[in-house]
C-alpha cells in the first residue's frame, strides 16, 4: 500500500530570486485560468491528451512558459475540475451546472521532480523559473529519512506571510493491513464534550476531554463577532488571520489526538468509527450559543489523520453504519431513543436497566460492529425491530 504525505520545507531566496519566483508564479496562474476557461468553453473536456493537442503550443507561446511547466498547468486544471466534478456528483449535480470557469486566484507553481526542482550536493535546491534555474537554501527536515524511505514527487512553490515554502509530495510503500492478525478492536465515538471516547476488546474505556478545546473555540468565535461589528478593512483582515490561526490549531489538535491513539494501541489495531457521510448536525437541536461548535468541528479531518497514521503502523480504520449506536443497549440489544438521556450525558436501558455514560455506550456499540466485521460480516449494522 502506497501512502503519500506532504513534506513542508522552507526555502530562503534572496530579493532578486523572490521577484523571479513571483513573476513565474503569476504567469503560471494566468496560464491556469486560460486553460480553465478553455475547458469551460469546450464542454468540459478533461482528456489530457486532447487538451494537450489543442492548446499546448498556444499556452507556451502566450505565457512564455517552459515545456514542463506548461504540461503541469494543464494537469493542475484537469485535476481541479475532476475534484469539483466528484463533489457535484455526490450532491446530484454535474459540471454543466457551473456558471463560470474555475478561477485560480492564489499565485502558485507546480514543479516536477528532477525536471523543475532537484536537490544539489551543496544542500541547496534548484528550482526552475521562466528565466533560469535558481539555487536556494532549504531547511529539509528529516532529509535522509525522506530521500531514503520515500519517493519524492511533485512540489508546490508557495509563499505565506513573506516566507517561501516547497510542499513536496513523498510516497512510501507500507504493508497491507491483515485483519487475521488484528490484536485490538477499538470503537471510537467522536463528540464535543469528549473529543473521543474509546472502548476496546478488553473492556477498557478512555475519555479525551474536550472542554478546553471548546473554550478556546468560543474565544475565537467571540473575537470574530466583536470584529464583525466594527466592519472595517483592518477588522476584516484580522478576521481572516483569526480563521487561519484557528484552522492551524484545530489541525494540530486532530494530529496529536490521532497520533496518541495510534501510539497507544500499537500495530495490528482496527479503529472503528461511525460513518458520518451525509449525517446532518441539526442546529435546531442545539442552543444557539453552542451551534457553531456543534456543526463545525473537523470530524472528517480527524478521520483522515487517524486513517493514514494507522496504515503507516500496520493498522486500519473501519467506518460503520452510524444508525442506533447511541440508542442501542450493548447488554440486551434493545434499541430505544428514550434510552439515551442526552442532557444528563447518561444511558439507561428501559428493558434491562443497564446504566452507563452515553458516549461510552456509543463506543461499545461501534466496537461491537468492528468485531462483527472481523468475524466476516461485510457491512455490520444495527436494525431496529418494530414490535406491533
Amino acid at each position: 500500500m502506497d501512502i503519500t504525505l506532504t513534506a513542508k520545507q522552507q526555502i530562503f531566496p534572496d530579493e532578486k530570486q523572490v521577484q523571479t519566483f513571483k513573476d513565474t508564479m503569476n504567469t503560471y496562474t494566468r496560464a491556469l485560468n486560460f486553460v480553465s476557461e478553455w475547458i469551460f468553453n469546450h464542454n468540459f473536456n478533461l482528456k489530457q491528451f486532447s487538451i494537450h493537442k489543442e492548446i499546448y503550443h498556444t499556452v507556451r507561446e502566450t505565457f512564455s512558459l517552459k515545456s514542463q511547466l506548461t504540461q503541469n498547468a494543464i494537469r493542475d486544471v484537469i485535476a481541479r475540475y475532476k475534484a469539483v466534478e466528484t463533489q457535484l456528483k455526490s450532491k446530484g449535480g454535474q459540471l454543466e451546472h457551473l456558471w463560470y470557469p474555475l478561477n485560480f486566484k492564489t499565485p502558485q507553481l507546480t514543479l516536477t521532480r528532477d525536471r523543475d526542482y532537484s536537490f544539489l550536493k551543496t544542500g541547496q535546491v534548484s528550482i526552475n523559473t521562466n528565466n533560469k534555474r535558481e539555487k536556494v537554501d532549504i531547511t529539509f527536515k528529516n532529509r535522509e529519512h525522506f530521500l531514503e524511505g520515500h519517493k519524492l514527487g511533485e512540489a508546490k512553490l508557495i509563499t505565506k506571510n513573506g516566507r517561501w515554502f516547497l510542499y513536496i509530495s513523498a510516497t512510501k510503500e507500507y504493508p497491507e493491513f491483515q485483519k487475521e492478525k488484528v490484536q485490538h478492536v477499538v470503537g471510537i465515538d467522536r463528540g464535543l464534550r469528549f473529543l473521543a471516547t474509546t472502548f476496546d476488546e478488553k473492556g477498557n474505556s478512555h475519555f479525551i476531554n474536550g472542554k478546553e478545546i471548546l473554550a478556546k473555540r468560543r474565544h475565537f468565535k467571540k473575537l470574530r463577532q466583536s470584529l464583525q461589528k466594527k466592519n472595517t478593512k483592518s477588522a476584516k483582515r484580522r478576521i481572516r488571520k483569526i480563521g487561519q490561526r484557528e484552522n492551524r490549531w484545530m489541525t494540530d489538535v486532530n494530529h496529536r489526538l490521532s497520533k496518541a491513539l495510534v501510539d497507544y494501541y500499537g500495530p495490528n489495531t482496527l479503529f472503528v468509527l461511525e460513518d458520518l457521510t451525509d449525517v446532518r448536525f441539526a442546529t435546531e437541536k442545539h442552543h444557539k450559543d453552542s451551534r457553531y461548535e456543534a456543526v463545525s468541528w473537523a470530524f472528517y479531518q480527524f478521520e483522515q489523520h487517524l486513517a493514514y497514521k494507522s496504515r503507516m503502523n500496520q493498522s486500519e480504520v473501519l467506518k460503520v453504519d452510524a444508525h442506533y449506536t447511541s440508542q442501542r443497549c450493548p447488554k440486551c440489544g434493545t434499541i430505544d431513543k428514550e434510552n439515551r438521556l442526552s442532557r444528563e450525558h447518561a444511558f439507561f436501558c428501559k428493558n434491562c436497566a443497564y446504566k452507563s455514560n452515553d458516549d461510552r455506550v456509543a463506543a461499545i456499540n461501534i466496537q461491537q460492529l468492528g468485531t462483527e466485521w472481523i468475524s466476516g460480516t461485510k457491512r455490520p449494522c444495527y436494525t431496529k425491530v418494530e414490535i406491533n
